[in-house]
């Protein structure tokens, strides 16, 4: 009897983990989500200011003491997550466990490879830890629409960036004949480049026409670029509307597979079966 108590005290307690931990519906679970978005923020404008040499110089071992800190954060939430969940593999080995990994592991492999001749690769791991202002997605609701939205509106993009493929062939062959090598278009792959960067509005200036003709040619695509611009931006704009008018989704994840995007009326998790 006392062993059955234990066991459903521990059974309790992984469930009020996992709410605080996986849904944001509870005044608890809020505040861990703020709390560790406030954490990601705080440790991501860290790496950015320690990339400068002269900020590091001054405040090197303030930002390696920060470092250690956050590591020892996450460390701690990355266990608890697999301790709450009930396949702590599918967790560990899903898009989010291993984002959660990535935020902690450069610092520890700082420990396992001591010695001057790894400083320049520990540094270059270092940088994976901007990958933590990605855990910032699974605490963002509205990125499920997002990702639905897209997916929706794959088909129209992929013709729109066809034709677009398309146009700046053609564009930049017409270009190579008007203006050639004299005026630095030495190839058609080298003036498609400048119809894809003319197109886009973007203008490095490196190559431009120098003909009546490549110039008026030049100011049709530019024009025509700000009308392009709009196109897919639309596109993504009325998809997300259409899906954002269906969601009828709720917060909370499956205590076994911790999978979200289940309908508020549900009862078990349509990925795993378990009850939610």
């Amino acid at each position: 009897m006392r062993e059955f108590q234990q066991k459903n005290s521990l059974s309790q307690w992984r469930v009020k983990l996992h709410e605080i931990i996986f849904e944001a519906d509870t005044p608890a679970g809020k505040w861990f989500d703020v709390v560790l978005i406030i954490s990601i923020l705080l440790s991501v404008l860290a790496v950015m200011l320690d990339s400068v040499s002269g900020i590091r110089e001054n405040y090197g071992s303030w930002f390696y003491t920060v470092e250690w800190f956050f590591t020892i954060l996450f460390t701690i939430e990355y266990i608890l997550r697999l301790i709450c969940v009930g396949r702590p593999v599918g967790y560990a080995t899903s898009f989010y466990g291993v984002v959660d990994l990535l935020a902690i592991i450069p610092t520890y492999l700082s420990i396992i490879l001591p010695g001057s001749q790894y400083l320049l690769v520990i540094r270059i791991l270092r940088i994976l830890r901007i990958f933590r202002v990605l855990k910032l997605v699974q605490y963002i609701s509205e990125a499920r629409l997002l990702r639905q939205a897209l997916r929706d509106s794959r088909r129209k993009i992929t013709v729109f960036l066809f034709t677009v493929l398309t146009m700046v062939v053609i564009f930049g062959s017409l270009m190579y004949l008007i203006e050639g090598p004299v005026h630095g278009f030495t190839s058609i792959p080298r003036s498609i480049y400048w119809a894809i960067v003319t197109l886009t509005t973007v203008g490095y200036g490196d190559i431009s026409p120098q003909t009546g003709l490549g110039q008026f040619l030049a100011a049709l695509i530019m024009i025509l670029g700000y009308s392009i611009i709009a196109v897919p931006t639309g596109i993504v704009t009325v998809a997300f509307a259409k899906v954002e008018s269906k969601a009828e989704f709720k917060t909370q994840a499956c205590p076994h597979c911790s999978a979200e995007g289940h309908d508020r009326d549900a009862k078990f998790c349509k990925y795993c079966g378990a009850r939610l």
